[in-house]
């Protein structure tokens, strides 16, 4: 089992910057891959970023290439999400997620094993 916690999302102008955090407790962090989806009102789930358990390999999706970056801390059980030039079309519910299968990242929300309860981002414009 894995719990997951995500924080802080807000409110914040186009061109602004938020940083998310997951907190991770239940099974050692250092053998799972995590990732970022968002969810906007009427729409699927989406893939933003992923990072593999170890060796630090991330990617995105092409949208916030540049703008968001993926880390984690494996002394702390925490992945961030530094988001920055904040647009309103990243408006969304954001969830992370671990893969608890193997440690490879992986862009599928069902390949995802545990999720977050999410947090919301909104930009305006």
């Amino acid at each position: 089992q894995v719990q997951l916690v995500e924080s802080g999302g807000g409110s914040v102008q186009a061109g602004g910057s938020l940083k998310l955090t997951c907190a991770a407790s239940g099974r050692a962090f250092s053998t799972y891959a995590m990732g970022w989806f968002r969810q906007a009102p009427g729409k699927e789930r989406e893939f933003v970023a992923a990072i593999s358990a170890v060796g630090g390999r991330s990617y995105y999706v092409d949208s916030v290439k540049g703008r968001f970056t993926i880390s984690r801390d494996h002394a702390k059980n925490t992945v961030y999400l530094q988001m920055n030039s904040l647009k309103p079309e990243d408006t969304a519910a954001y969830y992370c997620a671990a893969r608890i299968r193997d440690p490879y990242l992986n862009t599928a929300s069902r390949e995802y094993d545990y999720w977050g309860q999410g947090t919301q981002v909104t930009v305006s414009s």
